[in-house]
């Protein structure tokens, strides 16, 4: 666990970083850097999204499994990785 904590805190560094989510298979945040409602919010609706996209994926290929979904808006990107029974979400400022 501390080389994830490790992992997150380097990620959380970079000054683009507005914030992570780590929430558990039912979406539920179970470590984040954003307020409770606000990291409900966003771990909800991505873990309904990430579930369509891996199933996406396995549809196009059975052999392949979804590793990242990353998500560009006007303003951030939103990277998904599903790892074992978690989500983790990592929201980034756009600079350009």
């Amino acid at each position: 666990m501390a080389e994830v904590e490790e992992t997150l805190q380097r990620v959380e560094a970079n000054r683009t970083v507005i914030g992570t989510i780590v929430a558990n298979k039912e979406g539920i945040p179970v470590r984040s850097t954003f307020e409770n409602s606000k990291a409900a919010k966003y771990a909800g609706l991505l873990r309904h999204l990430t579930i369509m996209a891996t199933s996406t994926v396995r549809d196009i290929d059975p052999q392949n499994n979804l590793t990242v979904l990353r998500i560009g808006t006007k303003n951030q990107e939103i990277m998904i990785a599903p790892e074992n029974d978690c989500l983790v979400i990592v929201l980034q400022r756009c600079d350009g």
